[in-house]
C-alpha cells in the first residue's frame, strides 16, 4: 500500500475547533431493518473525516442523513447547529448552498457541456451576472485541470474527467463542505491518485472539510485526519489516521488477542482474506441450511398435472 505523501500528513483536529456537523445517537431503519444504530460523530471544520467500510454497512446512508436527504428514524443531526430534521424547508436550502456533493457517477447532465453543468447552481441559485458566472466557471475548471475542456460533453470525456467535472460543480457556491461519495470508483490507479491529490490541494488551498465515503485503502489511507469504521451498522472505531496505520500493521499474532472490534478494522484495512469479517460468513452450516430448507419442501406438486 502507498504511504502517505509528505502533503498529506494527518491534521488531528483540535477539540476546540468549530463543529460543523455533529451526529447524536443515531438510529436509522427502513422498516424492520436496521441501517445504523448509536452512531454519535462530530465534523470539525477544515479536517478531512473517511467514512468506511465494506458494502452495505451504512456508508451512503450516513452521508444521506448528513446533507438531509432523509430524515432519520431517531437522533439528531446538526449541520452548522442546526437539526435538519427538523428545519424549515427555507433553512434547508440556505444551508445547502453551504455545502458540495461530488456523487460517485458524477450526476453531470448529459444534454450539458461541462461549463454549463458547473454554471447552473451559480444561474439557478443566485443573482450573478452572466459574465461574471462565466469568469467562475473558468476558475472552477482551472482548479481542476478541466478549463480546456469545457465545450465537451459528459459523453465526449473520460471517467476520471467526469469526476472532476462533478468536483468542478460541487465547488460552483464555494462550499464550507464537500461531501465525497466514492470518488475513486470505478477509476484505474492512477486516475484514482490525482483525485486523491485534488481532494488533497483543495482542502488545502480553500480550507474546507471533506467528508468522504470510501472503502478504498490507499485512498483513504492517503487524504484522511481522521476515520470512522462502519460495521453492519455500527460505528467501530474513530480514530486519527494514525491509529488506524498502526492497526494495520499489527503482527497476526499480536492480532489475536486484539478486542474483535480491532480485528475487524484490522482485516479491513488490509485487505486479508480471513478474518472475523469472513468468519462470520460461514457461521451457518451450508448443510443444515440445505436440510432446513428440505424440512420445508411441501409433499406434492405445487402444481397439479392436468393429464
Amino acid at each position: 500500500m502507498n504511504s502517505p505523501t509528505p502533503s498529506s500528513q494527518p491534521q488531528t483536529p483540535a477539540p476546540d475547533q468549530e463543529v460543523v456537523i455533529e451526529v447524536d445517537d443515531l438510529l436509522m431503519q427502513f422498516g424492520s431493518q436496521t441501517v445504523l444504530t448509536g452512531l454519535d460523530l462530530k465534523v470539525r471544520r477544515g479536517e478531512t473525516l473517511v467514512i468506511m467500510g465494506g458494502s452495505g454497512c451504512g456508508k451512503s446512508t450516513l452521508l444521506r442523513l448528513m446533507i438531509g436527504a432523509i430524515a432519520p428514524t431517531r437522533g439528531k443531526i446538526r449541520l452548522f447547529g442546526e437539526d435538519i430534521a427538523v428545519a424549515s424547508e427555507a433553512n434547508l436550502d440556505a444551508l445547502r448552498k453551504r455545502f458540495g456533493i461530488l456523487f460517485q457517477s458524477a450526476a453531470l447532465y448529459q444534454s450539458m457541456s461541462i461549463a454549463e453543468n458547473v454554471a447552473l447552481p451559480m444561474r439557478e441559485l443566485t443573482d450573478l451576472p452572466g459574465d461574471l458566472i462565466d469568469l467562475q466557471v473558468k476558475m472552477k475548471l482551472e482548479a481542476v485541470g478541466l478549463r480546456e475542456h469545457a465545450d465537451k460533453f459528459p459523453a465526449q470525456i473520460s471517467g476520471g474527467m467526469k469526476k472532476r467535472a462533478g468536483l468542478a460543480r460541487a465547488l460552483a457556491l464555494d462550499p464550507e463542505i464537500i461531501f465525497y461519495d466514492e470518488p475513486s470508483a470505478g477509476l484505474d490507479p492512477v486516475t484514482s491518485a490525482e483525485i486523491d491529490q485534488l481532494i488533497l490541494t483543495l482542502t488545502k488551498k480553500l480550507g474546507v472539510t471533506s467528508v468522504v465515503v470510501t472503502h478504498e485503502m490507499d485512498s483513504a489511507f492517503t487524504i484522511a485526519d481522521r476515520m470512522v469504521m462502519l460495521d453492519k451498522g455500527r460505528c467501530l472505531k474513530i480514530a486519527p489516521r494514525a491509529d488506524y496505520e498502526r492497526i494495520r500493521s499489527v503482527s497476526k499474532d499480536e492480532a489475536a488477542v486484539m478486542p474483535e472490534d480491532d480485528r475487524i478494522v484490522r482485516q479491513f484495512v488490509r485487505g486479508d482474506a480471513f478474518g472475523p469479517i469472513t468468519d462470520r460468513r460461514t457461521l451457518t452450516s451450508y448443510s443444515d441450511d440445505l436440510m432446513g430448507l428440505l424440512g420445508h419442501m411441501p409433499a406434492s406438486p405445487s402444481i397439479t398435472p392436468s393429464r
